[in-house]
């Protein structure tokens, strides 16, 4: 069976706060020298599909530059390769993609001409290693119309998924999108799907004229059921959807032990990547790394404990960065201390500056509560953290904020949030009841 794949890249990732304000979720750094789709990617190449479409709608740029011409992932080919498609204004109904399913719609006169019996539906920002082939044998062998990946899921997270119940052979008898009663199983959709080219296009063309928003979950999955083939195949392997800032800084600490299932140094299921020329890793007497991954061209002076340095990274003479992530060309001064804290690109932080901390008491950030709610500290690509301030936990710093937006500010409290025009304090700090009680 001959399968297309198409890649679904164009999501806003807004959970990801200050890390996706500049790059598509699935552009954002990861595991040190990756990027959240180099696992999706990868794992079509190692599965034997080189025919790949990337859709690509929110802040392209870097996702575009990253692919290229897919050369990493040996997609530079004239048979099949790589596309980046990306939505259009044209006359009739082209524009910007308003669903999953809308995506794939306005892209099918690139599916028409494939000559694919499957298309291969795939998510742009989840990690894990899978072997399509055989889902596709599967999908083959039940004679199906959609095959759609499925995992187990804790159950009080499957508010979170689209739910589905089989039959004892596997065809799903009923789908639930994000059911908010937690009585109908926990056999969760991975965003992974496997249609007969025919019927797809066949089922998106009767149901766009119904939805403007049409989307795989809500309208194509349930319209299905009753009318075709629909089996659920069951994955037993690590896959994660690091598309919170909790959940991308937990799977990162996660990749640091030992024993962790997603095995970055597989060589029979490598994960390729765009790699820049860098120098061997460099440390010093005083140097000290422990639990960590530490990327090409890294300086360590101090010491690195269970944190992910990306390529570049420069930890000075006495900093201590503990259960961190620091992204490319980032310099942690000396003295510096990080605890707990998210740190995009080329981010510098100045000497004897602390940022984060542990414990679970710290109040949720005052502007993002809902996404800021765990105690890590996010600072955004190209900030620059002066000398001696204190930054509290929960605390988000936008991208380019300038030394002088802390002058005045060298106690960042917990929950607070710093923008390139100021300091935004939590209701419950002394600087805002100062205030308030100044203005009275």
């Amino acid at each position: 069976m001959r399968v297309a794949a198409i890649i679904l890249a164009g999501g806003e990732g807004s959970r990801l706060t200050v890390l996706s304000e500049h790059r598509a979720k699935p552009s954002v750094p990861f595991a040190g020298k990756y990027r959240i789709i180099d696992f999706t990617i990868s794992n079509c190449i190692n599965s034997q599909i080189f025919d790949v479409a990337v859709l690509t709608q929110y802040r392209p740029h870097s996702l575009n530059e990253h692919i290229g011409i897919g050369k990493p992932w040996d997609l530079d080919r004239n048979q099949g390769g790589i596309r980046l498609l990306q939505p259009y204004r044209a006359r009739g109904e082209q524009g910007w993609y308003e669903g999953t399913a809308d995506a794939v719609y306005q892209n099918l006169d690139y599916l028409e001409n494939r000559d694919a019996e499957g298309a291969l539906i795939l998510s742009g920002d989840h990690i894990y290693k899978m072997d399509y082939r055989k889902m596709i044998a599967f999908h083959h062998q039940k004679g199906a119309d959609l095959t759609v990946a499925v995992m187990n899921v804790p159950l009080e997270e499957t508010d979170r998924f689209g739910i589905m119940t089989t039959n004892k052979n596997g065809r799903v008898l009923e789908f639930h999108e994000k059911p908010k009663n937690r009585d109908k199983g926990t056999l969760a959709s991975m965003g992974i799907y496997l249609f007969n080219t025919d019927v797809l296009i066949q089922r998106l063309q009767e149901l766009h004229p119904q939805y403007h928003d049409l989307d795989f979950g809500k309208h194509v999955i349930p319209a299905m059921i009753g009318e075709d083939k629909v089996y659920a195949y069951q994955f037993d392997g690590y896959w994660v959807d690091v598309g919170t800032i909790d959940a991308y800084w937990r799977t990162s600490m996660e990749l640091c032990e030992p024993d962790h299932p997603l095995d970055l140094w597989d060589a029979r299921w490598q994960i390729r990547t765009r790699s820049q020329e860098r120098p061997p890793v460099k440390t010093s007497v005083s140097g000290r790394v422990t639990r960590s991954l530490v990327s090409n061209g890294c300086i360590i002076q101090g010491t690195a404990y269970r944190s992910v340095l990306s390529p570049g990274v420069v930890i000075s003479p006495g900093a201590v960065v503990r259960e961190s992530v620091i992204m490319n060309d980032a310099i942690v001064g000396p003295g510096a201390v990080l605890t707990r804290v998210v740190v995009d690109k080329q981010v510098v932080i100045g000497a004897g500056a602390r940022l984060g901390g542990e414990g679970a008491d710290a109040i949720p950030n005052d502007e993002m509560p809902d996404k800021l709610n765990t105690g890590i500290t996010v600072v955004g690509k190209g900030a620059y953290i002066p000398d001696n301030v204190h930054i509290g936990r929960n605390v988000l710093i936008d991208a380019d904020v300038a030394e002088d937006v802390f002058e005045g500010h060298k106690n960042i409290p917990d929950g607070a949030s710093v923008h390139r025009s100021g300091v935004h304090f939590p209701a419950s700090s002394p600087e805002t009841q100062s205030a308030e009680e100044a203005s009275a």
